[in-house]
């Protein structure tokens, strides 16, 4: 090891004591819960020394396994079939905590997209007040639109107000605010932000089909109550509509928005299928491999690999470790951890 990494590891095993100590011994001006309970402080600093944009199988499960993670909302698309649940599957089997892909009341790992974003938009909240990290938005086809429009409705596109709403029991609150977690201040559900949101296979034709008319506007327009936002699109898509070439997704200011076109022969129906990536040790390596914006190293050829929709489950993968490692870190060094009840 070399001198410098040494220093930033003892730097971070300090800075992890200190905040440790923080979170048990700092007083109280009113009753509180704690969000996540303090930490071995070896493992806080552990946390701390991981870069979020470098992080290995290894670091999945030696150290993030160990992190609070937030929750992930894999919405599926208008056909009842075809659910998010091999997607989740492969998540779990790259070691995403199960708990937290799964629904509280019905304990699915697939949320249905015929919801409504206002109330999806209340439950963001209510996790956020609860449990101090803000969740993750990935949705296929409708499950796409529904996690877009969710986007503009924390961004008071639809209404000046949200209610919060409690995903253990679907009901609304008699509430439009909530106390923030970290500031112990009360603010808005309006104008929270994810961390990350994706879409995978969400096109125009559908939305005009299901008379969904407000959101064809909307649809490639990304808000800033994101970070983070992937599109993925199909060339020659018949049921995202998409007959040559998909409008790119576009910020409206802030968020950083990425396009990533997936090969045309990846089915709109099948995308979610990614379970098989991760069983086998070959893609696994590949996936961990991945990084976006690098030149990804050849896709496997191994007769046994089947490399089926490898493309969008790595770059998901990237980014949905990455948020958790960088979310898991603010939570650790906010001032404060509290929920209000």
């Amino acid at each position: 090891m070399s001198v410098t990494s040494s220093k930033g590891a003892r730097r971070a095993t300090i800075v992890a004591f200190a905040l440790v100590a923080q979170l048990v011994l700092a007083p109280s001006a009113r009753p509180a819960t704690p969000v996540v309970a303090p930490l071995d402080p070896a493992l806080a600093a552990r946390i701390f020394a991981l870069d979020p944009e470098h992080l290995t199988d290894r670091d999945v499960h030696d150290v993030l396994s160990h992190a609070p993670a937030p929750r992930i909302f894999l919405l599926q698309g208008s056909l009842a079939m075809v659910t998010m649940q091999p997607f989740a599957e492969f998540l779990v089997a790259m070691g995403y905590p199960e708990e937290r892909l799964r629904n509280p009341r019905d304990g699915a790992m697939s949320y249905s997209s015929f919801g409504t974003s206002e109330a999806l938009a209340g439950s963001l909240a209510w996790y956020y007040e609860h449990e101090g990290m803000m969740p993750m938005l990935i949705g296929h086809s409708q499950g796409g639109m529904l996690a877009i429009r969710t986007l503009h409705e924390l961004a008071g596109a639809f209404a000046e107000s949200i209610a919060v709403s409690n995903p253990l029991t679907g009901e609304a609150e008699p509430r439009s605010a909530i106390v923030d977690p970290v500031t112990g201040l009360e603010r808005p559900v309006v104008g929270l932000k994810v961390r990350y949101a994706a879409a995978i296979a969400t096109g125009k034709l559908p939305r005009i089909l299901l008379g969904q008319w407000s959101m064809l506007p909307r649809l490639r327009r990304i808000p800033d109550t994101v970070v983070e936002f992937t599109g993925f699109s199909i060339p020659w898509d018949p049921i995202a509509g998409d007959f040559g070439g998909s409008d790119p997704y576009e910020a409206t200011g802030s968020a950083a928005v990425r396009n990533v076109t997936l090969p045309a022969s990846y089915s709109h129906i099948g995308v979610p299928q990614a379970r098989h990536l991760a069983a086998n040790a070959t893609t696994r390596a590949w996936i961990d491999a991945y990084a976006p914006g690098a030149a990804p190293a050849p896709l496997p050829n191994d007769a046994d690999a089947d490399t089926t929709n490898i493309l969008h489950a790595a770059d998901i993968w990237y980014s949905i470790r990455k948020h958790w490692c960088l979310e898991a870190q603010r939570l650790l060094r906010a001032p404060r951890g509290e929920a209000a009840h």
